[in-house]
């Protein structure tokens, strides 16, 4: 559990932005050659009104930050297992719906809607030995929430609640986050993903990590690849809380994990949050 006691002013979002502009800088890349923005424009020439991520919907920053914290915390921290952690590119250019919009946004401004979010795993990331083969991978399930309360979570955890209509008792429907991870499939389609990125960015560099990617992802006797899978909350504290106070279990593995593979959670508690989200991502590219 990591708790903000700093303030977020301009030091603070100062040192988010080299981070979060690696992470998006794959997927900016790409929307912007999907819909037809230049991203250097001539000296003296208006530059774009749309640009990615900038010009996404709230929430969907919101749900992007989590993503990205996700990535920098599994980069920054030890987690179990001791793995060394690398993200060699994030999968946000495969958010089909973010590229819908924006590609309607750059040609009529009024066309703002919110956003589906991307499908399937919310971050991959590899450990690699020093041949750079993969040995481990982590799968990540991301959250972002206003106020981190205990209701919030459970909903998050095991689902909406709906009303039983024997008992007439709100009970929440099971598919929430625990749900979600259980049933994951052993090699997600986010490796994939991840693996078609490779092949373009660092064919070369990556070719261990590409070739053990066949391996573990034919459809008959793929061969297996050890997994950790990672749940991460973010969002606002509230004054009910009291410090070093966990929402989630962690003494031991809670009952309702039930996948073979190892389990991290990661909870981080911001002061105000939403307006960090915010100023981080006003920053990005700002020059």
């Amino acid at each position: 559990m990591l708790e903000q006691h700093c303030d977020c002013d301009d030091d603070l979002v100062s040192d988010f932005v080299a981070y979060f502009e690696s992470a998006h800088a794959d997927a900016r890349a790409f929307f912007h050659e999907q819909i037809g923005i230049e991203l250097h424009p001539d000296a003296g020439a208006p530059g774009p009104h749309v640009t990615y991520p900038t010009c996404l919907p709230s929430i969907t920053r919101r749900g992007l930050f989590g993503e990205v914290m996700a990535g920098m915390l599994t980069e920054g921290y030890e987690y179990i297992g001791e793995h060394e952690w690398a993200i060699p590119v994030f999968l946000f250019r495969y958010h089909e719906d973010a590229e819908a919009y924006l590609f309607a946004l750059a040609r009529d401004e009024e066309r703002k809607r919110e956003v589906y979010g991307r499908r399937g795993s919310d971050f991959i990331a590899l450990a690699l030995d020093q041949d750079g083969d993969i040995e481990r991978f982590i799968a990540g399930e991301a959250k972002w929430r206003k106020k981190l309360q205990p209701a919030v979570v459970a909903e998050l955890m095991y689902g909406k609640k709906n009303r039983n209509p024997d008992t007439g008792e709100l009970e929440h429907d099971g598919k929430g986050i625990w749900f979600q991870i259980n049933r994951d499939i052993p090699a997600p389609h986010g490796l994939r993903q991840l693996q078609r990125l490779l092949r373009e960015i660092d064919p070369d560099g990556y070719s261990a990590a590409i070739a053990r990617l066949d391996r573990v992802l034919v459809v008959r006797n793929a061969e297996p690849l050890p997994r950790t899978d990672l749940i991460m909350i973010s969002g606002g504290d509230v004054p009910s809380r009291k410090s070093k106070h966990s929402l989630i279990p962690w003494k031991v593995v809670p009952e309702e994990y039930t996948a073979p593979h190892d389990l991290q959670v990661v909870e981080l508690i911001l002061n105000d949050g939403e307006m960090l989200i915010d100023s981080v991502y006003d920053a990005l590219w700002a020059t």
